[in-house]
């Protein structure tokens, strides 16, 4: 931090994006497609006998999903060869990657297959008992060549390998192995790759290895004390990871001896000293990363020379960038983000230079005119530096810039015209410097706009009108210039648009329609607008906050604006409003005076705080705008528009790995984490990846896991919970899981109800997905009606502090009720409407006060058209709530929610879990069986709430659950049926029980009885 204060910044975040690189290894544990090279044709001998009968074992541990022909060499991920002329098959590769597997048992259940070569069981959730495979007799370690445990729960201590004589390729990244590693790797004589990386491993870096090791990953563990110069003796070494550990101390010279290194990552560690001369001398060297260390002096000027990709951001390092840095052929990144190195840009640039980030140090000078000879540039950023003069033109050469960052500058003079050549421009930043004359016109040439950021200098003239026809805009922002005329009209087309700010000019005239689009800040204050406030302001449902402060505005303030249901921060201050303010809810902050013909004037803060101290911290709130918007920008901008970018976590900082073994190679999956913002947060979004541990982790789903995350409030330092689920990329269900998040993200951050669960970020990586939502205190209502608040793994929280006790019958129906809620809004109020797909008792989260909230949109998509069915890609619901029609055909609409919610009211009223059947097998099942057969209903109900006093009104949800389980889609009542007849169970209930005087009824009014 003592760094940081040396430098000039800009109030604004500067947020650059890091190379995603793809490296041209080959794939790991290669098989062949299903159906292809596994392929046995039956006039060739089968699979060996005593195997046939391993594989039916392992049938029986892996499920019998996997089976799909009765011969074990076509089964997916399985791969036979002929063990010898005329001789049968045998298993050779052995690919179960993704596959859901959490029983240990699969170890003793492979071990008999002696002939494998390969085994994959990366992406699993296999908890430890590791020992069976590593330390008991197993037939199958002394032939395995290739093994991937990578991605399960394996715990404890590393083990003696020494079983494994002819292992090649072993990758036991994200686990949870911990402890020092004692482990004799020297004894692994063929061992060629080895990943540990992501694991609680600690201690000194592990330095007894077999000599002719070729990759080496150690990073994301607690490794100390400085890198042993043993390390530097494997000369066949040529990819060594050391990153995100806590290593002290330098880098030795004798570094230079690994003449056949291609990656060197030290990113993420208490590294000091000076970067070793001997690397500029390594000539197969083509990434080197040390980012976020502390090595101080001079850049050496021949570093480039071989190296295509250069981070050293984030370090001291000092002195001139060398004239002839820049320039090799070959050169594709250089970051050197956040140093103190000063002077001027000097030299030529090479063509192939695709990213350059020096932002946040001491550079001087103009840009040079030489830029406009990098034309492969689609990332500069230049922002934080003290650089003089104009905008080269020639920047418009570089017609393949996707970001442009000259923020925070000394730049004069005007936008080059030029710059119109920008097609593929996503991000510009130019504000906080000095720069003058009007906004370009040629700016409605850059399409693929999405974040503009001109404020803070001294742009006159008028507002472009076509610059809103760019339909990807998602920020503008023009606050602090000499702006004047009429804010343009502003096309409802215009979707995208997230966030406005025309703070701080000269503006006249009414305030146009906005577009609905619009969530994080409108701010038109200090400007010269007038007219009464529009009504249809009010329509702007997502909009957060609301400053029109210092104008002439004039008029009543619209009661629509109550109506705002996302609006937290309403600015009114200084026009001449009249008339009586309108009262809003408790949770928006209002300051109103400085008007004197408005009634009520004052500021509404909900804790009662004093004028002034809540319109400071309004006005931080309002003007802290623009950093709100450079969140958004990471994410929302650039998730929309492009997945090329090369990303950086929400405060620049860098994230850098190598982990996943290939074929005795060694593949680059770098967690790059691309942020977006769905609300103004209190927490720093790129910390949270480091949170999810396994002391964390409060359940487990089919597509990923859920942590608990504690985070401290970087505003007054409180403590804070979020629930944060994990989607990891998973085998062959890669591209499904891809559309999954995509669909959950599209869906959520478009939904504001009481009754669904706020989705607060999400962060998006190669290797996983991220969301980020709301913590429910009281978890799941799987917990509380099955294991009286007890239960472990839930799928969104855990409560801390609950008591062992059963839900009485007035709570249950009042969680019925917000579900049901939830649910209605989604069907019959979105547009497209939304089939959630997965409802159960699990994804019922309840608040504090045990209000309900539907979560998670795992398999959620929209329907296309009002009463279309919308196509499945795999099978809807879990066990116990999928709806029998799923069973036979790929089209679903929202009556199998209704089903899964169905199968809810007959957990709520008989207390049985969904699988709960007995010999009818399903709880559904039992519950018509029951019914059919004319047997008593209150025989069916909860013994703990039987004899409540509730018969007739837990009779009715048991009956409208049967209903709702009906055999037949057309049979099923719709959820705004559903919700009439509960809401009348309710009123009944709560006057029976005296509690209707204390309980809001929040349903909407189309769907009240």
């Amino acid at each position: 931090m003592a760094m940081l204060g040396r430098r000039r910044y800009c109030s604004c975040a500067s947020h650059g994006f890091l190379l995603l690189v793809l490296l041209p290894f080959l794939l790991l544990f290669h098989h062949p497609p299903v159906g292809a090279g596994a392929d046995v044709p039956s006039s060739q001998p089968p699979l060996n006998k005593t195997q046939e009968a391993i594989m039916m074992n392992l049938l029986s541990v892996v499920g019998y999903r996997w089976n799909t022909t009765p011969n074990p060499c076509n089964w997916r991920g399985v791969n036979c060869s002929l063990s010898g002329p005329g001789s049968s098959f045998v298993v050779k590769n052995l690919t179960l990657r993704g596959f859901g597997i959490a029983n240990s048992s699969i170890f003793s259940s492979i071990c008999p297959l002696e002939t494998l070569e390969v085994l994959d069981l990366s992406k699993n959730s296999i908890p430890s008992l590791f020992d069976q495979f590593f330390a008991l007799p197993c037939a199958m370690s002394a032939g395995l060549l290739r093994l991937n445990l990578s991605s399960n729960k394996l715990s404890g201590q590393l083990g003696n390998l020494s079983a494994f004589s002819k292992i090649e390729v072993l990758d036991l990244s994200f686990n949870s192995f911990s402890g020092i590693v004692n482990t004799e790797f020297k004894s692994l004589p063929e061992l060629r790759s080895l990943n540990l990386s992501s694991n609680h491993l600690e201690g000194s870096v592990p330095k007894s290895m077999p000599l002719d090791l070729e990759e080496l990953v150690l990073s994301r563990n607690q490794f100390s004390g400085g890198i042993p110069n043993d390390l530097f003796q494997y000369a066949n070494l040529t990819m060594l990871d050391l990153s995100q550990n806590n290593l002290t101390g330098d880098v030795a010279n004798d570094v230079g001896k690994l003449t056949k290194l291609e990656i060197l990552l030290l990113s993420g560690n208490h590294l000091n000293g000076t970067i070793p001369t001997t690397l500029s001398a390594l000539k197969n060297l083509s990434r080197f990363a040390a980012n976020q260390n502390n090595f101080i002096g001079m850049i050496h000027s021949g570093i480039t020379k071989h190296v295509k990709m250069l981070d050293l951001s984030y370090n001291s390092l000092s002195g001139t960038i060398p004239s002839d840095f820049l320039s090799p052929a070959g050169l594709e990144a250089v970051d050197l983000t956040s140093n103190q190195i000063e002077g001027q840009i000097l030299g030529n640039f090479s063509r192939s230079l695709y990213r350059l980030r020096l932002g946040s140090n001491l550079l001087n000078g103009s840009i040079p005119n030489t830029i406009g000879d990098a034309l492969g540039l689609a990332y500069l950023e230049l922002d934080n530096n003290t650089m003089v003069g104009n905008i080269p033109w020639q920047l418009g050469n570089c017609n393949n810039l996707i970001l442009l960052n000259l923020a925070c500058n000394k730049l004069e003079g005007s936008v080059p015209n030029d710059f119109g050549n920008l097609g593929k421009l996503e991000v510009l930043k130019l504000q906080e410097n000095s720069l003058s004359g009007s906004i370009p016109t040629v700016f409605s040439n850059l399409t693929n706009l999405g974040f503009l950021n001109l404020s803070q200098n001294a742009f006159t003239g008028e507002i472009p009108p076509r610059l809103f026809n760019l339909f990807n805009l998602t920020n503008v922002n023009l606050q602090g210039n000499k702006i004047s005329g009429l804010i343009p009209s502003i096309p409802t087309t215009l979707t995208s648009l997230l966030e406005l700010n025309l703070a701080n000019n000269s503006l006249i005239g009414t305030i146009p329609a906005m577009p609905t689009s619009l969530s994080t800040a409108l701010n038109l204050s200090h400007n010269h607008l007038n007219g009464a406030i529009p009504t249809n302001i009010g329509k702007l449902d997502n909009l957060e906050i609301l400053d029109l402060s210092y104008n002439n505005l004039s008029g009543s303030v619209p009661s629509s604006l109550t109506g705002m249901n996302s609006l937290t921060v309403l600015v009114l201050s200084y026009n001449q409003l009249s008339g009586h303010l309108p009262s809003f809810g408790s949770f928006v902050s209002v300051i109103s005076y400085g008007n004197p013909g408005l009634t009520n004037a004052t500021t509404q803060v909900s804790d009662g705080s004093s004028r002034r101290h809540a319109h400071i911290i309004i006005i931080i709130i309002i003007f802290s705008g623009t950093f709100v918007g450079t969140l958004v920008l990471v994410g929302v901008a650039i998730y929309s528009y492009s997945k090329r970018i090369y990303h950086v976590d929400d405060r620049g900082v860098p994230t850098e790995d190598a982990h996943a073994i290939v074929n005795g190679s060694m593949k680059e999956k770098l967690d790059y984490w691309q942020i977006a913002s769905f609300q103004a947060l209190n927490f720093v979004a790129a910390d949270i990846p480091q949170e999810l541990m396994e002391e964390n982790l409060i359940g487990s789903g089919g597509s990923g896991h859920v942590y608990r995350v504690t985070y401290t409030n970087q505003y007054n330092s409180r403590t804070g919970v979020v629930a944060v689920k994990q989607i990891q990329s998973v085998g062959w269900l890669n591209e499904k899981l891809e559309r999954e998040f995509e669909s959950e993200v599209s869906i959520l951050c478009n939904i504001r109800h009481k009754n669904i669960v706020k989705l607060l970020c999400c962060l998006s990586s190669t290797e996983s997905k991220i969301l980020v939502y709301d913590y429910m205190d009281n978890g799941s209502l799987d917990r509380w009606l099955h294991c009286g608040g007890l239960c472990s793994g839930d799928s969104m929280a855990r409560a801390q502090s609950v008591q062992h006790v059963r839900l009485d019958w007035p709570t249950r129906l009042i969680v019925a009720v917000g579900a049901a809620q939830g649910l209605c809004y989604m069907h019959h109020e979105c547009s497209p409407s939304i089939v959630h797909r997965d409802v159960k008792a699990s994804n019922i989260l309840l608040d504090s006060e045990f209000k309900a909230k539907i979560a998670d949109f795992g398999v959620a998509r929209m329907l296309v058209r009002a009463g279309e069915p919308n196509t499945m890609s795999g099978v809807a619901g879990s066990f116990g709530y999928m709806a029998p029609e799923c069973a036979y055909t790929r089209k679903v609409d929202a009556k199998v929610d209704v089903y899964g919610f169905g199968v809810v009211l007959l957990e709520l009223t008989t207390g049985k879990k969904a699988n709960d059947g007995g010999e009818h097998g399903s709880l559904a099942q039992w519950a018509e069986q029951h019914y059919r057969s004319g047997r008593s209903i209150p025989d069916a109900i909860d013994t703990s709430i039987r004899y409540a006093g509730y018969t007739d009104e837990i009779e009715t949800v048991f009956r409208l659950g049967v209903k709702c389980t009906g055999s037949s889609p057309s049979s099923r009542p719709t959820m705004k049926d559903v919700l009439q007849i509960l809401l009348k169970c309710c009123q009944q209930t709560l006057r029976k029980s005296r509690m209707e005087s204390s309980i809001e009824y929040e349903a909407d009014p189309l769907l009240m009885p």
